[in-house]
């Protein structure tokens, strides 16, 4: 098992619902991040993130896509239930919070976030928030007065406003928990800093997960398809014009899929 806590770890998804479960759990992160704090800065940051996912739940629909998505999950672990050394227990929970979440997002009438983006206050914020600097209190005095609100305040409300999407948050981390848990860390090396794999056509990859010692000097550059994908390491000096490097790179793989 990897040590997480002394790596650095570089995630890519290979298709676009991947890639938007990343970019909604990333964006939750940060919101959860930043919602404890007391400084009024940091509640911008809260609201921008959250402002952030209302948009990307506004471009798609999302509810129908994550609804498919943990049905697909239910589906596949069903199949592998009777293979030897599976954790029924486990398993059986797993498929228990499957059905629970599907049910919940079924249930939720409206448009995901319809209510935050009909919020006027919000609206206000996500509209001048596309101009640098527009957010200054001349532009947005009612924010600047809410800034100016005891952080309970602040807080109390962030956490109503997180609530109304909180099924989205849920249904994000468990399709991605289910993602990342799919397969183990293989290690792997390259000489030249390029490391290449084709991807078994029967076998839909979701994301791939590399993995450097914290210490490196190196990043990993990924792209792919779901026919193959590939591995730059690159090193930059002083934080301009990256090069592909030449030394030997030892990392860990890891290919996620149901």
């Amino acid at each position: 098992m990897p040590d997480l806590h002394n790596s650095l770890l570089f995630e890519h998804p290979l298709n676009e619902r991947t890639r938007t479960l990343l970019r909604i759990s990333h964006l939750f992160e940060q919101f959860e991040y930043h919602l404890p704090a007391s400084s009024p800065w940091q509640s911008r940051v809260a609201i921008q993130a959250l402002l952030d996912i209302t948009s990307i739940l506004g471009r798609a629909d999302i509810k129908q896509e994550l609804i498919k998505q943990l049905e697909q999950q239910k589906t596949s672990l069903e199949r592998i239930g009777d293979n030897p050394g599976v954790d029924q227990l486990r398993l059986q929970q797993v498929l228990e919070d499957i059905t629970h979440m599907s049910e919940r997002l079924f249930n939720t009438s409206s448009q995901l976030g319809s209510s935050l983006r009909g919020n006027e206050f919000l609206k206000s914020i996500l509209q001048r928030s596309v101009i640098p600097g527009g957010s200054f209190e001349f532009d947005l005095p009612q924010l600047h007065h809410w800034l100016n609100l005891p952080h309970t305040e602040r807080v109390m409300q962030l956490d109503a406003w997180r609530h109304e999407i909180s099924v989205v948050q849920e249904s994000t981390d468990l399709l991605l928990g289910i993602l990342r848990n799919s397969n183990v860390f293989r290690s792997r090396s390259t000489r030249d800093g390029f490391f290449q794999q084709s991807l078994d056509k029967n076998r839909r990859v979701d994301l791939i997960q590399v993995m450097l010692p914290a210490e490196s000097v190196l990043y990993a550059e990924i792209s792919g398809n779901k026919h193959r994908f590939c591995i730059r390491f690159m090193e930059s000096r002083d934080w301009e014009q990256p090069e592909q490097t030449s030394q030997e790179v030892a990392f860990k793989l890891k290919t996620c899929a149901i």
